[in-house]
């Protein structure tokens, strides 16, 4: 890391061509991936990262540019480059540098680094074992475990240093099911911002039994047909729903160019009088979260929609100034390979006042999705379409026999104002979000929902 003189020396540099605004963002990040496939290890990679991305602004206008090379003179030389980009005159900016104190929310005990191999693997192993001895129709088991530390500095123009560690561990199973005729998939992961003392408490021989289980109970289901449904979406990953097909609309990243469906419409109502939905990037060692963004700012708690009305939009630095919105706390970033936008953190859904059983007692018929599984939204429309991995019919207030093949179709304003029940089981699901920042951990989470007239598409 350079001396604050060199980085004040680096970003005068940058601002030398009439940018109003400069931003280094240093990083060092080390990778660790291990796979068991049929109870072999089939991978285990380790990488390092490290580099400097600069970013200029003028108004809304961005130039950025980045290099692995830390030399101080080359570091020096990019931000020429990168000031290249604008060919005015220096407008005058003086600042101070100064480090930013901030509480660290997310507390690690245990150190990627401070596990063997082997302690690793044995983590995969207890998955194995407990899809494996499931059921005789099991007839392949992957296992994955990637740990990851991500140190960051980000300094600015605006006199600010901040500085961040993000370890983020992430455990997955899949599972295939077979019956020689047809085969199932399940697959589930835990995941967050945390050490290995995050499978303190936690029986992985049952998390893999659960996700045989799921391969299984499908391998046997009937395909649902389709049409117009109430549908049930269970908690935790459920909340890709919110995160997809709502709050992708709600990213400065679409809202700044008037292409989001939920363009200014701040303060109407845009969902059902008992919906309120929330990303939070505080809440301690949550997949999603983090104690600064990429930009710097700490992370807060963003209320989206409340009671129905629309109140915030996620927005960063830059488009803070295109939308003359304040900052989220939301600009992020894959790597220093890639200049910052407004992102999601953890995105749920607040818990409602019913319980799981009321719902299910109270739906006469319908869908209960149990499992959701990948889709995909136009945040221009807002329509989505997405896979429901597990699910089951609800007939007569009571969960009865397995279905498959069911896809939820519709848009995001929709579906936010047809949720007439929300349950008090808020959980949250991990998940790796792709935009034009790269890929970044967020969690999604909701209660248990009900939504009226939603479309399955099925081919039973």
């Amino acid at each position: 890391m350079f001396s604050k003189d060199k980085l004040k020396e680096i970003l005068e540099i940058s601002l030398s061509t009439g940018a109003d605004f400069g931003e280094l963002f240093f990083e060092k990040s080390i990778k660790n991936v291990y796979e068991l496939t049929k109870g072999k290890v089939t991978d285990a990679l380790t990488s390092c990262l490290y580099g400097v991305g600069i970013r200029i602004l003028r108004g809304s206008e961005e130039v950025y540019g980045y290099s692995n090379d830390l030399n101080f003179e080359k570091v020096k030389e990019l931000a020429r480059k990168v000031a290249s980009g604008f060919d005015g005159k220096p407008l005058g900016i003086t600042f101070d540098l100064q480090e930013q104190n901030y509480e660290n929310k997310h507390v690690v005990k245990i150190k990627p680094s401070d596990l063997t191999t082997q302690q690793k693997i044995a983590y995969l192993e207890q998955i194995n074992k407990g899809a494996i001895n499931y059921s005789d129709e099991v007839t392949q088991v992957i296992c994955t475990l990637l740990d990851k530390e991500q140190h960051v500095t980000i300094v600015n123009t605006e006199g600010k240093i901040a500085k961040d560690c993000r370890t983020n561990v992430r455990i997955f199973g899949h599972v295939v099911a077979s019956d020689g005729k047809d085969t199932q998939t399940g697959s589930e992961n835990i995941g967050r911002n945390q050490g290995y003392e995050m499978f303190d408490g936690v029986d992985l021989e049952a998390f893999g039994a659960k996700i045989a289980k799921t391969a299984v109970t499908m391998l046997h289901a009937d395909e649902i047909a389709g049409g117009k449904m109430t549908v049930v979406v269970h908690n935790g990953f459920g909340g890709v729903l919110l995160h997809e097909a709502c709050v992708h609309s709600l990213e400065a990243t679409s809202v700044a160019k008037g292409v989001s469906v939920f363009s200014n419409k701040l303060g109407q109502k845009i969902a059902s009088d008992i919906v309120t939905a929330i990303d939070d990037g505080t809440l301690a060692n949550n997949w999603g979260s983090l104690n600064v963004d990429d930009e710097g700012n700490p992370t807060q708690r963003n209320v989206l929609i409340e009671n129905g009305i629309l109140k915030s939009y996620l927005v960063d630095y830059r488009n803070s100034r295109i939308m003359k919105h304040p900052i989220t706390g939301s600009g992020r970033r894959e790597s220093y390979k890639y200049s910052p936008t407004s992102r999601m953190t953890n995105t749920f859904f607040a818990p409602g006042k019913h319980t799981f059983e009321e719902i299910i007692a109270n739906t006469k018929k319908g869908l209960f999705a149990k499992s959701m599984g990948g889709g995909s939204v136009d945040p221009s429309t807002g329509q989505f379409n997405f896979a429901v991995n597990e699910g089951y019919l609800i007939e007569d207030g009571k969960i009865t026999k397995p279905v498959r093949g069911a896809t939820l179709v519709g848009s995001g304003a929709e579906i936010l104002l047809n949720i007439d029940m929300i349950a008090n089981n808020l959980s949250y699901g991990h998940g790796m979000c792709g935009s034009l920042s790269g890929s970044i951990p967020t969690d999604v989470g909701q209660p248990t929902i009900r939504v009226q007239n939603l479309t399955v598409g099925g081919r039973g």
